[in-house]
């Protein structure tokens, strides 16, 4: 199943929108240059192949930089790896949080690291690129499949095609959301690009972030109204996905708009759970495994899965290696915190082999900073929550420390190994190997492990099941809901992770906000939920390197937004007004 739909969904799609950097200032809406796609003028001939083949490259857009090899990638200035959709977001959303260092100095990256970026960094211009140029493919689709469009090009449309149309722009739709999710996030007021805008108009920047923020929510919560029940194909978006985005947007109203929205987050929270009670861990749903979710056959808890009573990720990017390459996605989650070599960091074994978790090298540069390693309550590098069952640390005298001393050391920082590209058993269950007692560094999987291929088929979990019950109980600790049910919920994942459940006086805001960091680190999340509370910028909360400084210093408040690029503003001129704190 998995094979033969991503086989079908990403191979020789219709390249809907190929736009290059300028992409984000206006020129939003070209259609192929490659004249081996599906040209508009072809639409009449084979319009059912020619919608689909746009629809696929909304998809692809956030699975891939581009269709082939190295120099293919939908937008130019960064390499095809660094540009990938998810890697793009990860780079913005974890390395300036106190979850990750990156130690390679590269240029750009490192001042995203030490909080120090500016309006010229070219990761950011790529970010923002990225999400436009997805936005615009989106938009393409939307204006070709559109009533109007269909009568100029002189398509009859049958039931059954007008049955998928209805169904793909309401996919489009929900895959254009979460991109304005991110932009809204990141970059605050930024421009309103919309399908209802004809080719060549420039889009003009909202009036407000909240504006903005209306706009796109209106249009989900309309989305969801007339989204079918049911499972969906394998790799599209569900009801579950569409509803999960909502309340990302719900949970984070008020730092978006200023009026939070906690009884909506929680309303759609509750609806999500309602659909997935009965199966899975103590009947919830989750996947009985935590780092199931996260091995190379995890489509199984994908929608469309072969476990659908454990069915936690309720929106992801499928991949398969030699399908689907890129060195963004979990490959680059995976690559980044293993390594190739054999040496040894201290008096130990040689650690953290790429092989015990299925790929054919490393790359030996990314570890956990020291604040977010204390929060799982090491001791002696043995922590006993399940989550950190193949982390690598100081156990077995291989040099690691949890401390960050040395910033460019690979082993100053515990390696907190989620994703691998090794097998789960066919109950969802995870097996950990252990070399021997003398040799008690673990790995993921069964011994041996195939460690031939350079990219994972792990798919990317986008939003999970877990994440929902933590939004809903952190509405009920801002009075939406039962406080008492929201406990529940939260003690339902640390139960699962194999800790002991909170008590009543125990649940607050501060231990849920520890909780979300257990449980959904590296899935992009970690700086909007520190701004949501408060402790991404100021003085409430510093971490190891913060502000280029060892023991870390507060980031000055502008920066709970990141500039729009320079190279956006020129283009625009006074018209754009970028965000506070920036040139």
């Amino acid at each position: 199943m998995k094979s033969s739909y991503i086989n079908k969904l990403f191979s020789g799609v219709a390249l809907a929108a190929m736009v290059g950097f300028s992409a984000c200032t206006g020129d939003l809406d070209q259609m192929p240059k490659d004249p081996n796609t599906l040209q508009a003028n072809k639409f009449a001939e084979n319009p059912r192949e020619y919608l689909a083949g746009v629809m696929a490259k909304c998809y692809s857009g956030i699975a891939v930089s581009g269709q082939g090899g190295a120099g293919s990638s939908d937008i130019s200035g960064l390499d095809n790896g660094t540009s990938q959709y998810t890697r793009a977001l990860f780079m913005l959303n974890e390395f300036p949080t106190d979850e990750v260092m990156w130690i390679w100095q590269d240029a750009g990256v490192v001042d995203l690291v030490e909080g120090n970026w500016g309006s010229d960094n070219v990761n950011i211009y790529g970010t923002y690129s990225r999400l436009y140029t997805h936005i615009a493919i989106c938009n393409d689709f939307l204006r070709l499949s559109s009533p109007s469009s269909l009568g100029e090009n002189g398509i009859n449309v049958d039931e059954s095609l007008q049955k998928d149309i209805d169904q793909f722009r309401l996919e489009a739709r929900a895959l254009r959301a979460m991109s304005y999710y991110n932009i809204i996030d990141l970059f605050g007021r930024a421009v309103v690009a919309w399908d209802d805008m004809p080719y060549g108009e420039v889009p003009q920047q909202a009036e407000s972030r909240a504006a903005l923020y209306d706009k796109v929510v209106a249009d989900l919560e309309d989305v969801l109204e007339h989204f079918p029940e049911g499972t969906p194909v394998y790799g599209r978006v569900g009801k579950d996905g569409v509803e999960a985005l909502l309340c990302r947007f719900y949970l984070n109203a008020g730092v978006y708009t200023g009026t939070p929205q906690w009884a909506k987050c929680y309303e759609h929270a509750q609806n999500i759970i309602r659909r997935h009670q009965g199966g899975g861990f103590q009947g919830s749903g989750l996947a009985t495994d935590y780092l199931s979710l996260f091995c190379s056959n995890n489509d199984m808890f994908m929608p469309g899965g072969s476990l659908p009573a454990q069915n936690e990720i309720l929106w992801g990017i499928p991949y398969q290696y030699q399908m689907t390459e890129t060195y963004g996605g979990a490959s680059f989650l995976i690559l980044a915190a293993t390594t190739g070599a054999t040496e040894k960091f201290g008096d130990g074994y040689a650690y953290c082999n790429n092989t015990w978790y299925g790929l054919n090298t490393g790359w030996t540069c990314m570890h956990a900073r020291q604040q977010f390693s204390e929060k799982f309550g090491f001791v002696n590098g043995v922590s006993s929550d399940k989550r950190t069952a193949i982390w690598i640390t100081e156990r077995g005298g291989n040099g690691f420390t949890i401390t960050n001393d040395d910033f460019s050391t690979f082993s100053n920082g515990y390696l907190p190994i989620k994703f691998t590209n090794v097998k789960c058993n066919p109950d969802g269950t995870m097996p950990v190997y252990i070399e021997s007692d003398s040799i008690p560094l673990p790995r993921a999987g069964v011994k041996p492990v195939d460690a031939s291929a350079p990219f994972a088929d792990t798919d990317l979990p986008l939003i999970r099941l877990a994440d929902v019950y933590l939004m809903a109980a952190e509405c009920t600790l801002n009075g939406a809901g039962d406080k008492a049910t929201g406990l529940q919920y939260a003690n339902i994942v640390r139960q699962r992770a194999g800790l002991s459940p909170w008590n009543s006086a125990e649940f607050n805001e501060s231990i849920l906000l520890d909780e979300r960091a257990r449980e959904l680190y590296w899935e992009c999340v970690r700086r909007t939920d520190l701004i949501r509370h408060n402790k991404f910028t100021g003085n409430a909360y510093n971490w190891n390197w913060k502000n280029g400084v060892p023991s870390g210093t507060p980031y000055a408040e502008y920066r709970n937004l990141y500039p729009i690029p320079s190279n956006v503003t020129a283009v625009y001129g006074s018209s754009y007004k970028q965000n506070p704190g920036y040139n």
